[in-house]
Parts: structure tokens; C-alpha cells; sequence
């Protein structure tokens, strides 16, 4: 099992990855929230793996954060999910996004993510809940993190991903404004923070 690999990136051609290690090219698809923090081709980079045997093929999955991976082998147990609505979920929407829909049962945003429809979006929703709700999921997303964010701050971020701004970057803008009960002052706030 390949749990974790050290070593320079030789490509980066969304959603392919090949990281070299010691001389042996390692071949990966990676989501786009990990190819946004990626260190540019050339230099090193630690990524967590997720390797998947199946009758066909063998592939080998990359993640910079372990709630990234552990969220991408929850999605692979839902029945209708596999790795390419798995990447593109984690791809369309930020992790701590995403679980504030499932937990809010919000149908709608879901439904907006490549691949998934209103039945897929339901049966996310059903299957996915119980696992948030768990003490597993809190610890790893407190391990250094602040507080999943909440419905304004996420409305935020989508407002701004709507705007061409790339998930991690509007993640990051929202959170370096205080949170208030309006969405277009956290919206106009995290735009002011982006430019000075």
C-alpha cells in the first residue's frame, strides 16, 4: 500500500500529476483544491496517496491534506460514487463547503457539481450525514484548523468563486474577514483584504 510519497514534480497537467522519486516516476490524479496548492514543477512536494486496485487498472490518487483523503475514500463508499465524481466533487467545491451542504442538506448547491444529480445529490446527503456528524471528522478538521465555517461565510466563498477566484483563494479571503450576518459586507470585506 502507498500511503504517502516525497519528491519532485516532473508534471502537472490537471487532473494527471507525476511526481518523481528516487528516479521512479509516480503517476497520480490529484483534485484541483490539491493541484491549487501545489509548489510549481521543479520543486518538492509531500503528498498523501490513496491506491486503488481494481480489474483494469491501478491508480494512484494524490492529496495534500489528510481530510482531503479521508474525505475522497468516504465519497468512494457511497453507492454511485466513484473516483472521477469523487475528484470532481472535491475539485468543485472546498471540503469544508461541501459538508456544510451535506450537514444543511442542501440539494441545491450540490447538484451545481459536475456530475451529480438530484438522486446522486440525495443519496449524498443520506449517506454522508451520519459521518460528519461523527467525533472522527471533528477531530481532523480541528487538527490545527479553525471552525468549519458558517452559511454566510460559505455563501461567501461560492460568491467568489463565481467571480473567478480559485476555492483555496476565496477560502482564505473570507477567512481573514470577521464573520457577520451579511453576505455581501463578508463578500465586499474579503475583496478589500485581496487588494491591499
Amino acid at each position: 500500500m502507498i500511503s504517502r510519497l516525497h519528491g519532485e514534480i516532473v508534471l502537472k497537467r490537471p487532473p494527471f500529476l507525476i511526481i518523481d522519486v528516487s528516479g521512479v516516476g509516480y503517476e497520480m490524479q490529484a483534485p484541483m483544491s490539491t493541484f491549487y496548492r501545489l509548489p510549481e514543477v521543479g520543486q518538492y512536494v509531500t503528498v498523501l496517496t490513496h491506491f486503488a486496485v481494481r480489474e483494469d487498472a491501478q491508480n494512484l490518487y494524490a492529496f495534500l491534506s489528510e481530510y482531503d483523503r479521508s474525505l475522497f475514500r468516504e465519497l468512494l463508499k457511497v453507492s454511485g460514487i466513484g473516483a472521477k465524481i469523487a475528484l470532481a466533487i472535491l475539485s468543485g467545491m472546498d471540503a469544508a463547503v461541501f459538508k456544510q451542504c451535506i450537514l444543511e442538506q442542501d440539494v441545491d448547491a450540490l447538484v451545481r457539481l459536475p456530475g451529480i444529480g438530484r438522486k446522486t445529490a440525495e443519496r449524498l446527503i443520506i449517506e454522508m450525514k451520519s459521518r460528519f456528524n461523527s467525533e472522527f471528522w471533528d477531530q481532523l478538521e480541528s487538527g490545527g484548523k479553525a471552525a468549519a465555517p458558517g452559511k454566510h461565510d460559505i455563501e461567501a466563498v461560492q460568491a467568489l468563486m463565481s467571480l473567478g477566484y480559485k476555492a483555496a483563494d476565496a477560502k482564505r479571503m473570507v477567512r481573514q474577514v470577521d464573520s457577520t450576518d451579511n453576505v455581501e459586507e463578508i463578500i465586499r470585506k474579503a475583496l478589500q483584504t485581496s487588494l491591499s
